[in-house]
């Protein structure tokens, strides 16, 4: 008698306990019947969104890392941090000038011309912020528009151009996190959330 108790004791906790798991999922199913799919968001704001993501960071970068190793490099040959912020933040350029109708740049800013990190730091966001005006200017219509790639020397649509650049700022994004590991710093995007 005591074993058909136990076995009905232990059938009875695994019936209650398939019922909390199952009855869950079902409700969840139910609601996602009855609410209506959510419609892609606009193209204009699918690739701003992805700029400023990237902008984000990298000017969280910018801000943050110690101004006493601006000029910091992993190797003799490359750029030191400084120089990857210019070069990164002037190559956005590429992309806004010929969305706007004007000349893209002729190569990298020079440290010299951003002597402190409050000058990077400015050029950085300014190089953002102009990028998003564009996007902004454009709108969803503007995103299929053509223009001329400054260095394929082909036309693009506006929102290829801009996946390119935005790409491109993520490859320098990872480079930073290695500049950031070397000096032994955490890169703010990689520390815990508050």
């Amino acid at each position: 008698m005591l074993e058909s108790a136990t076995i009905k004791s232990r059938l009875l906790a695994a019936a209650l306990l398939a019922a909390t798991l199952v009855l869950p999922m079902h409700a969840q199913d139910a609601m996602k019947k009855d609410t209506p799919i959510k419609p892609p968001d606009r193209p204009s704001k699918v690739v701003l969104d992805s700029w400023n993501d990237i902008g984000r960071k990298l000017i969280a970068m910018a801000e943050d890392f110690p101004e006493d190793k601006y000029d910091f490099k992993p190797t003799p040959a490359q750029r030191s941090f400084a120089e990857q912020l210019l070069h990164m933040a002037g190559a956005n350029y590429y992309f806004t000038n010929p969305v706007i109708g004007q000349k893209p740049p002729t190569g990298d800013p020079k440290r010299d011309q951003y002597k402190t990190k409050a000058d990077v730091v400015a050029f950085v966001k300014k190089s953002f912020a102009d990028g998003a005006a564009a996007i902004q200017a454009k709108g969803d219509t503007g995103m299929s528009e053509l223009v001329v790639d400054p260095f394929g020397h082909q036309q693009d649509r506006i929102s290829d151009l801009a996946y390119g650049f935005i790409e491109h700022d993520g490859e320098h994004y990872g480079q930073l996190v290695v500049y950031y590991r070397l000096s032994g710093l955490v890169p703010p995007e990689s520390r815990p959330k508050k």
